[in-house]
């Protein structure tokens, strides 16, 4: 199964990001807004300026307390993204995040951002693909008997 497959069908289409020089309080804000783990940091909706994680806001508000929510993005984000194609297989993204130990990816077609992929959409599409094989295994032995 392909990432342009699997992001095809999720229920957030849109790609939910915030400008660099936004405060780690609104990126929380948003986040929660939204129901996600993770956003986009970009100043024009396109290029991947950097991710901001829920993990990233945890650890900031573990060494310097609630100021941290004042703090600009910036000094908090990832900025050294690591992103996938719309043509990479599951499993391939599946490595990259485990080997990389983190859950959200952007995928990148010719420079610009199309979506994003988390490990729950990952593993999601690797078992409904399990299942489809195993009922299509099922049927074939099925016919043979």
């Amino acid at each position: 199964m392909t990432v342009r497959k699997i992001i095809g069908g999720k229920q957030i289409q849109g790609i939910i990001t915030i400008k660099p020089n936004e405060t780690v309080g609104a990126a929380s804000e948003l986040l929660a807004k939204h129901r996600i783990g993770a956003v986009i940091v970009s100043g024009d909706g396109k290029v991947v300026d950097g991710i901001l994680s829920e993990r990233d806001i945890v650890r900031a508000l573990g060494t310097s307390g609630a100021s941290c929510l004042t703090t600009p993005i910036t000094d908090i984000m990832t900025a050294e993204v690591i992103g996938c194609h719309p043509d990479d297989t599951a499993n391939s993204v599946m490595e990259k995040m485990t080997s990389g130990r983190f859950r959200h990816m952007p995928v990148i077609d010719e420079g610009r951002m199309v979506g994003v992929i988390s490990i729950g959409d990952v593993v999601k599409a690797r078992i409904d693909e399990i299942q489809h094989e195993n009922e299509a295994l099922t049927g074939m032995i099925s016919n043979a008997w």
